[in-house]
């Protein structure tokens, strides 16, 4: 009669392959961490590629920021229609976004250059706050529209904000900029990007 593997009295190499399969889970749950952890951690993310680069930007109905104001008049929504016709750099914004405050110069500067037009899509902010936020930092915005419950940016697949999109003449989006403009990121990649989609027929 045989000893059950895991008795006491069994064989030294039968509780060792007992071991080995208590284990094998565990390591490969291990590895699989690991490997993701190191993914997670590697690389630039803000090169992460969209699958919207090429396609007509999803549908645009919001309200405008209420209350408002630029030159005098009252910002408008951000609508579908507004995206055709001439190049539109959009940037998604939030008052309770740090990093926001720490690209808004240069949007800023963006807003000061011709031959595109800039937009805010507002996402999940107070409308207090964010016109305290345009108050004090100042507003490069031509339009702002209000995306308060977060559905406009899941159609246009924000990961967080803020994030800047570059749509063509066609209303096609040609670029994504991820994560918070600076200086560099405004020469070299914002900047050249705005030239491209300005010369496209």
């Amino acid at each position: 009669m045989s000893t059950p593997p895991d008795t006491p009295n069994a064989p030294p190499a039968a509780r060792s392959g007992r071991r080995l399969l208590v284990l094998l889970p565990l390591v490969a749950f291990l590895a699989l961490a690991g490997l993701f952890y190191g993914r997670l951690f590697s690389g630039d993310p803000s090169r992460v590629p969209s699958a919207l680069i090429g396609r007509p930007a999803p549908t645009l109905d919001l309200p405008p920021l209420e209350g408002l104001t630029r030159d005098g008049k009252a910002v408008p929504g951000l609508a579908s229609a507004d995206l055709k016709g001439e190049v539109t750099v959009l940037n998604v914004f939030a008052s309770w976004c740090v990093p926001c405050r720490d690209e808004h110069p240069f949007l800023v500067e963006l807003s000061q250059m011709n031959g595109f037009r800039l937009v805010g899509l507002n996402y999940k902010d107070d409308a207090g706050n964010a016109r305290r936020f345009l108050g004090r930092f100042g507003n490069p915005y031509a339009a702002v529209g209000v995306d308060a419950n977060g559905r406009a940016a899941i159609d246009w697949g924000v990961y967080g904000v803020p994030e800047t999109f570059v749509i063509g003449k066609d209303g096609r989006i040609a670029y994504k900029f991820i994560g918070p403009l600076d200086a560099d990121g405004l020469k070299t990649r914002l900047l050249p990007e705005i030239a491209k989609a300005q010369k496209a027929s």
